[in-house]
This record gives structure tokens, sequence and C-alpha cells, in this order.
């Protein structure tokens, strides 16, 4: 039987006790080993393995754990390695991604629980031997609960900020051995902070939590963080001189995050489709970390697992659904001409350069539109194409799912700038029910030349009907007395649009995209298809007093609509 998918699994040892399918990354310690600072940070964008890598980390180090879980794979050929280091530290692996809340408070309770959590793995130091009695008694501080605090840990927020590195210190005196530090989704609580608006309270705790036990700490062997922004020194790192970060753009670690194409290859070929590469490249590749493209593994294994069971299943935004897409919102919603203009150079398949900052404070996010386009750099909605002098860089799109992403979002975003121009909009739908061809095509035009058009000839026909059928239906859906019905059931097929107003007069509308420019002839083909499919049918069954069909062309910015 062949190995099973791992949705979701970022427990490295539930890949061999479970028989999951594993892309060997091991070569990552050896690299880190080989290149390691006092702290290391490494920045990749959301799915793309840090959390399993870190796993790796604290399975292979870590004293205690069963070395049989590495059996087979890559490190293992590096003997004088392993003999050295596997197997050898106190490990402490926390990650802050859970940290989160309404408010500083339920934050900070969030942040203690899960380090109380974690310094009752070592439930062991109460007994130790090595440890006097105040220092057992400082770690009973880091793991008691409070009955009255409804089971929360006790330790205060000063203690909290002190936790990881008593507890380092305590590991150290007991073992005789420094201590390796795993922190996954550092940034994770200055974002959810940033837009719970509790942004300075989490920066000060954080900070200190980090200050404390990297700097001058002589329990640390090493750190390693994770994270998807290069959060600024000056905001949680003060004073850390030994940081050693590892960005996208960096030439280390570039095939340690995410799949490469031999490991792609080597999946298909696993699981028996080998056919589908194609397909998956042109969908989840194109990320540049350092001189190596890479793919998507989240993304990889999730259309692998549905082709399993179904080999016409299309590929889908697995990626990009499962990430909060604020970033983009708020950068259309601020998006001048120029900026639209750029966002439709992506869209189209072109490239636009920008200076790119690899480290900011989440504050300085929305200062400038060029912060922005940094942070969707570095969280993987961009890609950089090319260098260009003056740390500036050449991005693009990286592949088809974050295309189709940014296609929805404009679609949503003209949906909501357009319900702002209420007057406009009423006398642009007036125009339908009145049959009012004339001002229908004169005032559309009007909103695609300000709006942003899908024209590259790399992107599917239907997918450029997709994004005119959402516009219209955009500045349609602003009359809320309208039944409006989307892609429905209406005679021997699916009208692209059906709309019943509140006096009973029923509209038909046939969307087309003219792929060489001929306006007219597209109008016509829709117009016989809602004839041959019978579109009207529905409407004449709910009495409509008055039926009325459209045909309607798009090409780049241009339309043409016609009445039947």
């Amino acid at each position: 039987m062949r190995k099973k998918l791992p949705i979701g699994i970022e427990n490295f040892e539930e890949f061999f006790t479970e028989d999951f399918y594993y892309v060997d990354k091991t070569l990552f310690i050896k690299e880190l080993l080989q290149n390691w600072g006092k702290v290391n940070l490494f920045t990749r964008p959301r799915r793309f393995g840090k959390s399993l890598n870190m796993s790796m980390l604290k399975y292979f180090f870590e004293t205690g754990k069963d070395p049989k879980l590495f059996e087979g794979l890559k490190i293992m050929r590096e003997k004088a390695l392993c003999e050295k280091y596997m197997g050898k530290f106190p490990v402490i692996s926390i990650s802050l991604k859970s940290v989160d809340g309404r408010n500083f408070e339920s934050a900070s309770v969030a942040l203690r629980t899960l380090i109380g959590n974690e310094a009752g793995r070592f439930d062991f130091l109460r007994n130790s031997a090595n440890l006097s009695n105040d220092e057992k008694e400082a770690y009973a501080q880091l793991t008691e609960v409070g009955s009255s605090q409804g089971g929360v840990y006790t330790m205060t927020e000063k203690m909290a900020e002190a936790s990881l590195q008593t507890l380092s210190q305590l590991l150290e005196k007991h073992y005789g051995q420094k201590v390796i530090l795993l922190i996954d989704e550092y940034d994770v609580p200055l974002d959810k902070a940033f837009q719970g608006g509790y942004y300075d309270e989490m920066v000060s705790l954080i900070r200190n939590l980090l200050g404390n036990v990297l700097k001058t700490n002589d329990s640390l062997y090493f750190a390693v963080l994770t994270g998807c922004l290069r959060i600024s020194k000056e905001s949680i790192f003060t004073g850390l001189n030994n940081l050693n970060v590892m960005t996208i753009s960096d030439p280390y670690f570039c095939d340690s995050f995410g799949f490469t194409e031999d490991d792609v290859t080597e999946l298909l070929n696993y699981y028996g489709l080998d056919d589908f590469h194609d397909t998956v490249r042109d969908w989840y590749d194109g990320y540049q970390f350092g001189d190596t493209s890479v793919y998507c593994p989240w993304d990889v294994i999730k259309y692998a697992q549905i082709l399993l069971k179904d080999k016409r299943a299309e590929p889908e935004n697995y990626w990009a659904n499962t990430s909060g897409n604020d970033l983009i919102r708020r950068l259309l919603k601020k998006a001048d001409q120029s900026t639209k203009s750029e966002v439709e150079q992506l869209l189209n398949g072109k490239t636009i350069v920008k200076t790119i900052r690899q480290e900011l404070t989440y504050r300085e996010v929305e200062d400038s539109m060029d912060n922005i386009w940094s942070v969707l750099y570095s969280t993987g909605y961009l890609t950089c194409r090319r260098r260009v002098p003056g740390k500036q860089m050449e991005l693009a799109l990286p592949n088809r799912e974050v295309r189709d992403l940014f296609i929805d979002l404009v679609k949503d975003w003209f949906e909501e700038t357009t319900r702002e121009d209420s007057v406009r909009i009423r006398r642009f739908c007036a125009a339908f029910p009145a049959g009012d061809a004339v001002t229908i095509e004169e005032m559309l035009n009007d909103y695609l030349w300000d709006s942003i058009s899908v024209r590259d000839t790399a992107v599917r026909t239907n997918m450029k009907e997709n994004f005119y059928h959402g516009l219209l239906l955009g500045l349609l859906r602003s009359q809320g007395n309208w039944l409006i019905k989307s892609n429905a059931e209406t005679g021997e097929g699916y009208s692209d649009i059906s709309i019943q107003t509140s006096d009973r007069v029923g509209i038909v509308i046939e969307l087309k995209y003219a792929n060489d420019g001929n306006l007219e002839s597209a109008c016509r083909v829709a117009l016989e298809q809602i004839e041959e499919k019978k579109y009207t049918e529905y409407l004449k069954r709910r009495r409509m007093r008055k039926i009325i069909k459209y045909g309607i062309a798009f090409y780049e910015k241009e339309c043409i609509v016609v009445l039947a």
C-alpha cells in the first residue's frame, strides 16, 4: 500500500509512526550546523514547511528522542555530525501561532499558557538532584495553575518575560548541557496585536521575552526562529547583535522549505500522477527562494489528494484559501490610479519594479504603498524575477493560483468601491429594465476604464469572462430590491445573470470575452446562446410582465452591449 499523503501534518514523528509520505528535508540540519549563528531567523511564506522543519530539529537534537525516526533519511549519511549532535541537547520548543485574543490580557494568557505547557514537559525538574530548592521553586512557578483563575497559569507577566531564560538555565543545570531553543511563528502575536489594537503592549512583552532568553543567556547553545516577516530589530530585537537572518532573498537554505522540482517529480511519480506535472507546475510553482524555484507544498499535496479520487478535478486555490487576505484588500482600498495600473500589469503576466524593505514593523506596513509591496513579496503573494540595482526587485505573481486569488479580490474590491458611487450606479442599473443599451454600454466602458482588466493570453477565456462577470454583478447587486441570480439554471443551461425587478421585469444577460477583439461577433454568439438554451423560460414561468435580453461582449477595457 502507498503511504498516506500528509495533509496538515506538522509533527515529524507522525510521518513515520503513521506512515505518511515524507519529502526528505533532513539536510537542513547539516546546512544549519554549517551556517548557524547564536540566533537564527528564517522567514518564509505560510504553508512552506516551517513548522515541520522545526519539529524535525526538535526530534533530531533533543535528548531522549528515538533516533530510529531518521533511519534511511539523508542526514544519517553524515555519521560524524549525527554522532556529535543527535540526541545530545535539551530542547525548548514553542509555537506562537496560537497567541491571539480580542485584547492584550487574553493574548497574554495565551502566551503564558503555551509557555506553561512547554515547561510542564520537564516535570522531572521538580525532583532534580542538580537543582537547589530555590531553583525547584522557580520551576514550580512556571507550571503552577490557579484554581481561582479557572485553570490559567499563575505566572505574572514579569515571570512570563523571564520564563524561557529561567527554563533554559534550569535545563542546563540539570543536564550539564546548553539548551537549543526553537520558536515557530514568532511574528504572529504582533500581527494579531496590530489588528486587535494592542500592538504596543504585545511588542513590549515579546521584546522582553526574546531579549531575556536570546541576549547574554549563557545557557543557550543556539536558537532558531521562524516567521513570515522579518520584524525590525528596533521593534523586538533591540540590542540583539547576534541575529543571523535568512530570508527568501538569501542564497542559503534555498531548498529547505517548499518542494523543489525533483521533490514534486518524485511525489507525483510515487502516486502515479506524472501526467499532471505541467498543471501542478503552472498552478503551484514559481516561488523564488534564493536561486531555487520552489513549489508550495500544501498545494501540491492537496491537489494530489483530490486527483487520487478524481482525475478530472481542476486545481484550486488551496494555499490562498488558508490565509487571511486582508493585506491585499487594504492595498486595493488605498489604491490610486498608478497602483491600479500596477496591479493590472501583474494580473496580465507582466512585472513591476519596486524597492523591497526586508525589515519592517507592523505599524510601518501601511505607511506607504512601497511597504505593502514589500509585505506581499515576503508573504509569497509576489515573487522576484530579477534583482535590479539599488535594492530593487522585478516582481511578478508567482503562479496561476495567486493570480486567481488577485482576480477574486479585485472583483470584491470593485463591488465595494461601486457601493460608494450610488448616484451613477442607480442610473446605470435603471438602464437595464428600460432597455437602454446605449447608456449601459457608455457607463460600463467608463467603469472599465477606471477599473482593472485581465487580458493576458496566459489567462483562460472563462477566467476572463468570470472577471467581467464579477465586475458587472458588483454593480447590479447594489439594487437591494432586485432578485439577481448568477449562473443559475434557467432553461436548458445556466445563464450568466438573470434578474427579476420589483415591478416584474425579467432580464437575462449573457457575457462573452472576445479573444480576437471582434466584439460584435461575440455579442451575436451571446444572444444566440440565450435563444438556444431557452434562458428566458424560467422568467416566463415566474410571470414577468416584460422580458429583456442582453448580449455583452468584453475585450480588454472595451465592451459593447446589444439588446435582443
